[in-house]
């Protein structure tokens, strides 16, 4: 029959023992930038995502899109889909400012809170949203933000 598979894939590469804990944002802006190419950060803006387990170790990092030098895309529900793949409880979203500037626009904001909400209704932590830059970044968690 003409009729679409669908896979739905997570490789675990990192034993549970050996993976990495968030303690708090600085940790995790560490973390990120560790992972991100250093070459780009400061030319296109890219969106990742780091999925945790229920001790906020990290499961995995999702290169979700690469955009141009003051944008970029992110599709929620991909987002969502990601959180599924790996079995996360909780999420840490991030993007680059390649302008060196970690302060959020009002569509990082507006974006921010639309993925907090859809992450709530299935029981999935939205954490934090990171924005970095080559040598600072923003936490919207220790901002304050999610309460907005």
């Amino acid at each position: 029959m003409p009729v679409a598979e669908i896979k739905l894939q997570y490789n675990k590469e990192v034993a549970p023992k050996n993976r990495l804990k968030i303690l708090d944002s600085r940790q995790a802006a560490e973390i990120l930038r560790a992972l991100w190419k250093h070459d780009t950060l400061e030319l296109q803006e890219q969106f990742k995502i780091l999925y945790l387990n229920n001790y906020n170790q990290v499961i995995g990092l999702y290169p979700h899109s690469q955009g141009g030098i003051t944008s970029t895309f992110a599709d929620i529900r991909l987002i969502l889909v990601g959180a599924f793949q790996c079995g996360a409880v909780a999420m840490i979203i991030s993007h680059n400012h390649p302008s060196s500037n970690p302060n959020p626009s009002q569509a990082d904001k507006i974006l921010t809170k639309k993925i907090q909400e859809a992450s709530n209704l299935i029981d999935i932590k939205l954490l934090d949203h990171i924005i970095l830059t080559k040598n600072d970044y923003y936490s919207f968690a220790d901002e304050g933000d999610f309460n907005k």
